[in-house]
């Protein structure tokens, strides 16, 4: 590549709420053992959007508590508050709601309801209430749930910028269990769709981008690795691999060998 070459998908933007990222990769703040590690982690993974548990993590709600807003400020990030820990939909509107307050009316909101404490699967009906609650009174809801076709669309229909479905359980680090749902789930789409939860390595990412999905979030295969900021690293190049795998198109898979150098047309 020359110095004249544009770099390879440079206008390659993720777009959000009418926002513009350079990075897919969108990252968690919990599970570190530090504000410092969360920053050094942040900063390597090359992430702008970063997700923020109101219910667990001091944004400002504790005066004289360590913020998280300290070592990733909001005029360098865009603080992405989710409704981590809520089990019923009243619970998440509300957390949006203080949320808005304590961001001086930040509107845009990953929204959970969970269904069960022992796998953290989504409650999708309490979660469809939750997003036409919170649509309706101005947000901009960005949704976890679970990797159903038919309730993606639905969500999107309400009115969400984003739709996110899971590739996993929460935390299981399985990786993609269902492609051909997240396939389903992006072929039909007209607003991002961003794998969140269930991824446990790079590859993991590479391969939810490789379908077409439009980034990835996580916090649990960061946090939990053994160097949490070599792994962000990683995270980063693979969510950047496979986008540009996906753009790219990949060859036909096929049963038998195809030569790289044909031998039709060779003097015997």
């Amino acid at each position: 590549m020359t110095p004249d070459t544009p770099r390879p998908l440079a206008d390659d933007a993720l777009v959000i709420a009418g926002q513009t990222y350079r990075s897919r990769l969108l990252t968690g703040t919990g599970k570190f053992t530090g504000l410092e590690q969360t920053r050094l982690a942040t900063e390597a993974a090359g992430a702008q959007i970063v997700t923020v548990a109101i219910r667990r993590t001091n944004i400002g709600q504790q005066p004289g508590e360590p913020n998280l807003l300290d070592v990733l400020p909001p005029d360098r990030y865009t603080i992405l508050p989710n409704t981590a820990g809520c089990y019923t939909a009243d619970e998440a509107v509300r957390t949006c709601r203080l949320a808005r307050e304590l961001l001086d009316g930040h509107a845009l909101v990953k929204l959970e309801v969970l269904g069960d404490q022992k796998t953290l699967y989504p409650d999708v009906v309490e979660t469809l209430k939750a997003a036409e609650t919170l649509v309706a009174d101005g947000f901009q809801v960005m949704v976890y749930t679970s990797d159903d076709p038919i309730l993606a669309k639905r969500l999107e229909q309400i009115g969400c910028v984003a739709v996110m479905p899971l590739a996993a359980p929460i935390g299981s680090g399985l990786g993609v269990q269902n492609k051909y749902n997240l396939l389903e789930i992006v072929e039909n789409a007209t607003v991002p769709i961003i794998v969140d939860a269930g991824v446990g390595t790079a590859s993991d990412a590479a391969i939810a981008m490789e379908l077409g999905c439009d980034g990835v979030l996580m916090n649990t295969a960061i946090a939990g690795a053994r160097d949490p900021v070599l792994m962000a690293h990683a995270m980063k190049l693979a969510v950047e691999a496979g986008r540009a795998a996906f753009k790219a198109g990949r060859i036909p898979r096929k049963r038998f060998a195809s030569a790289s150098s044909p031998i039709d047309g060779l003097v015997a």
